[in-house]
């Protein structure tokens, strides 16, 4: 088999640096281009690194280290001609990551977007492939607009909503109808770590700029239908939520509560995380964990510093089920920020993508 070329935009960056962590050996994908800022255009890979402090280098080939940078805009032409897809995780406005990103498409070259600005465009489909993997469906339509016959624009969704809308999910058919949650969201969410962000020592920021209405309204569109060529938001549940930025590395939590339209017991709940198998395991995709959702019995379970690298980092983690005084129920669930909520996720969706013929 012939590994698809990918491409990363971004690649120097926190989510350009775990995809190329995770493609290394990856079975159907091999890395041929590594895109930055003009600033780090022709510059070698481990240069770029070095500036940055990177710990563990040498977890990198040799290969990818030697490889120089190109730039994400004035290569565009270049890259896209090059490459069969593109990973996007390029650190520029939402205004110019979203021009970016259908300059990509135009030149007939796939985006994978780990970046937000195209998660509410109607015809962009925005997956978590254990969940609505249907949406790739509307992909035909955006090529129509966009006047491509294989270019296209897919995105993954926030990280933090990747941490408990998989719990939510498997509930959907009792009737979600109002969801409070509250996440505690690692640094690296943040592209940081304790060396270049002391004041998080001991320290929680009550605010994440942005991260509370994607909390409410991306749910949604992921529960949503294809209709009238576009993907119309779901009404249920009402979601409410606060986000935390907490003094871990990596990993999110989020507190959740939720009321029901019909009553379900607890231990059938349990039972239904335990035992769900999403659809697309049947397609023995490389990234997909061997099982998406783990529940955790033990009262203090799960915890973020071992939980977060179940399944290599694409597994999520649920425990605490309890009833609750305001609303029927309480848990606690917990996934990997960068790995399933940020670079792993988009790889998986890119396999999906792959497999479904969306990618030739």
């Amino acid at each position: 088999m012939r590994k698809y070329k990918v491409g990363i935009l971004g690649a120097t960056g926190t989510v350009g640096q775990k995809f190329v962590s995770l493609l290394k050996d990856h079975p159907w994908f091999e890395i041929k281009v590594l895109a930055a800022s003009k600033r780090s255009k022709d510059k070698k890979y481990r240069e770029i690194l070095e500036q940055k402090t990177v710990d563990n280098i040498n977890q990198f080939d040799k290969h990818i280290l030697d490889m120089k940078i190109l730039d994400v805009i004035n290569d565009a032409q270049k890259i896209a001609n090059s490459v069969d897809f593109v990973f996007c995780a390029v650190n520029m406005s939402k205004k110019d990551t979203k021009e970016l990103e259908e300059l990509y498409a135009k030149l007939e070259c796939p985006v994978i977007s780990n970046n937000s600005a195209n998660r509410q465009v109607p015809d962009v489909p925005m997956i978590i492939p254990e969940i609505n993997p249907e949406h790739t469906e509307i992909i035909p339509v955006q090529q129509k607009r966009l006047n491509t016959k294989r270019g296209f624009i897919a995105v993954k969704s926030n990280c933090s909503i990747q941490c408990y809308v998989p719990a939510l999910h498997v509930l959907k058919n009792y009737g979600l109808k109002s969801v409070l949650v509250c996440t505690y969201q690692a640094i690296s969410g943040a592209g940081r770590d304790f060396k270049t962000w002391p004041d998080m020592i001991d320290n929680i920021i009550p605010y994440i700029n942005g991260e509370e209405e994607k909390s409410e309204q991306e749910p949604l569109k992921i529960w949503g239908k294809i209709c009238d060529n576009k993907i119309i938001n779901a009404d249920l549940p009402n979601i409410t939520s606060q986000c935390l930025r907490v003094p871990v590395t990596d990993g999110h939590t989020a507190a959740v509560f939720v009321t029901l339209e019909q009553k379900i017991h607890i231990n059938q709940i349990i039972n239904l995380w335990n035992n769900y198998v999403p659809e697309i395991q049947k397609l023995n995709l490389p990234s997909s964990p061997e099982k998406f959702l783990t529940y955790y019995h033990e009262e203090d379970m799960p915890q973020i510093k071992s939980a977060r690298e179940i399944y290599n980092g694409m597994g999520i983690t649920i425990g605490r089920l309890r009833s609750d005084s305001q609303y029927d129920m309480k848990f606690v669930s917990m996934s990997h920020n960068t790995v399933r909520g940020a670079a792993g996720g988009a790889i998986l969706l890119a396999e999906l993508l792959c497999a479904k013929n969306y990618i030739s």
